[in-house]
């Protein structure tokens, strides 16, 4: 792999901003979304357990549906591609199982070898559960799928806006996700801003980097 130029990572970053108004007229070339989602799927979690679900929202009805559980924020009627991250409650051995069926089909060998770092999973697992933390550790994990997504999206140069005013009931209800697992924790639209969009060109307010960076 070549690395990028600093200086184009930086570039993006900047150029990058939390859209307020998409043009609904463009869309994300399929080959571009194919890609996005790809960052999704390599998107790391604590220990690669994956707690979540991607919800790709493209039908014009439903994102209407969901501006209205949005508060009446445009963005998920406007934007090409809708991204509605949920994760999953209450994991458990079944889930730690499932990795380690994944990991020997992925790798090979014997699952015995791996017998250890089961063990370590689910020790975790079970002293967050037993502490009352455990979902909230799990949805954590989708925060850094989201920002890996709005990261990907910016170098491709595709426009987001996390959303976390949001009704996750609503959209639990509406995306068929009640009754299941999963539940929504946010979302997030992509697209392409509109050229009227007074904020794409707003200064980026940020604190000063010795305030915010400590070095020891």
């Amino acid at each position: 792999m070549t690395p990028i130029a600093d200086s184009q990572l930086l570039a993006a970053l900047n150029w990058r901003y939390a859209t307020k108004k998409f043009d609904s007229s463009k869309k994300i070339p399929a080959a571009i979304w194919s890609t996005l989602e790809q960052a999704l799927v390599l998107a790391p979690s604590s220990f690669g357990l994956e707690p979540w679900k991607f919800v790709v929202v493209t039908d014009p009805a439903v994102k209407q549906k969901l501006t209205a559980a949005s508060w009446n924020q445009t963005q998920p009627a406007d934007c090409s591609h809708l991204v509605v991250f949920a994760f999953k409650k209450d994991l458990g051995p079944a889930d730690v199982d499932k990795l380690i069926s994944r990991t020997v089909a992925t790798r090979g060998g014997p699952a015995s070898t791996l017998d250890g770092y089961k063990g370590m999973m689910l020790q975790s697992l079970a002293g967050a559960k037993a502490a009352g933390y455990l979902d909230t550790w799990q949805s954590r994990q989708v925060y850094i799928a989201l920002g890996q997504f709005m990261t990907a999206a910016a170098l491709l140069g595709v426009d987001t806006c996390p959303m976390e005013g949001i009704v996750p009931a609503q959209y639990d209800e509406l995306l068929g996700l009640a009754g299941t697992p999963y539940t929504t924790l946010c979302a997030c639209p992509a697209g392409y801003r509109a050229a009227d969009d007074k904020y794409a060109t707003a200064p980026k307010v940020r604190f000063p980097a010795g305030e915010v960076i400590k070095h020891v």
